[in-house]
């Protein structure tokens, strides 16, 4: 899909004719003169659904963000504070979506000076993933605030340093989320498929293969699956930690089991990655260590949820 209208690309093509005029539009761009030039129509078709599936459910999120948001704010059902939160997740759910269509028109636009295959900037990729994890882990904080009765926990200073390190290890587990949309965004993980080296290395030789030296964290896929490796071994040791030191501190069981949660979700993550890598990112194995990864960030902010401090 090379167009974006918010009401008149909800309507699919239908007849011959209005495939085949869509198609030449999408055989005007890079992707099909450089990538995709033998393309039949029936494959087309494929790829338009895909995206077309994808917008589609961009629009029912909004919808359920949108509606029941407008009539509970009718309805008198919401607190101050809430409808201050009900309006900041409403505008980034809009957000999300022009940010979705600008990292797709990345993708079409012409690149004379580049000799790489055309793809989405991997900048606006990240970013588009970022804006939705933000929206998904306020969604999810809002609803378990809502929903889980706080614990009235005795303000210890080892739950002290647990409710710190629970916060460190669950912005370093967003972090690694994130930097996997630089390793798709440059098909990072064809690089190297070998673990634990990086072929014959630990550290490969091209890792600063790129000048200046700070473009090889965001544009050299090398050095984005580097630390990619390196920020996923910091999380799921961050992690074991974590559990072992909790296992120190008498907690109510619902928030031993969020801990419990973390640390299996965290080792499955793990193997997920490393299955990836070595079998050459089947697709069905890259998407479920991309799901494992909100599920990890999901246990994790349910952790912290259990240990918030309980307001005086």
């Amino acid at each position: 899909m090379v167009d974006w209208h918010l009401v008149k690309e909800m309507k699919p093509p239908r007849t011959q004719q209005e495939w085949e005029a869509e198609f030449q539009k999408y055989q005007q761009f890079p992707e099909f003169k450089i990538l995709n030039h033998d393309m039949t129509l029936p494959e087309f078709k494929f790829i338009w659904y895909m995206e077309y599936s994808h917008r589609m459910w961009g629009r029912a999120v909004g919808l359920a963000y949108l509606l029941p948001a407008a009539y509970f704010w009718r309805r008198g059902w919401l607190s101050r504070p809430l409808k201050g939160r009900v309006l900041a997740l409403c505008g980034l759910v809009c957000f999300q979506g022009l940010l979705g269509w600008y990292m797709v028109k990345s993708g079409l636009e012409e690149k004379p000076d580049s000799y790489d295959i055309p793809r989405v900037s991997q900048y606006r990729l990240a970013a588009h993933l970022g804006s939705a994890l933000v929206l998904y882990s306020a969604s999810l904080w809002t609803g378990l605030s809502l929903l889980l009765p706080q614990h009235k926990l005795p303000e210890t200073k080892q739950l002290l340093r647990l409710r710190q390190y629970a916060h460190g290890t669950t912005a370093l587990i967003f972090l690694t989320a994130l930097s996997g949309a630089f390793v798709a965004g440059l098909d990072a993980g064809l690089v190297y498929n070998s673990f634990p080296k990086m072929g014959e290395r630990w550290i490969p030789d091209d890792l600063l293969a790129f000048s200046p030296v700070l473009r090889n964290i965001f544009e050299n896929p090398t050095t984005v699956q580097f630390d990619h490796r390196i920020l996923g071994i910091a999380s799921i040791t961050a992690v074991t930690a974590l559990y072992l030191f909790s296992r120190k501190i008498p907690l109510p069981r619902r928030t031993r089991m969020a801990v419990a949660s973390l640390l299996a979700i965290a080792c499955t993550q793990v193997g997920l990655g490393v299955s990836t890598l070595l079998l050459y990112v089947p697709t069905p194995v890259a998407a479920t260590h991309q799901s494992g990864s909100l599920a990890l960030l999901s246990a994790a902010l349910w952790l912290v949820s259990e240990l918030r401090r309980v307001p005086k």
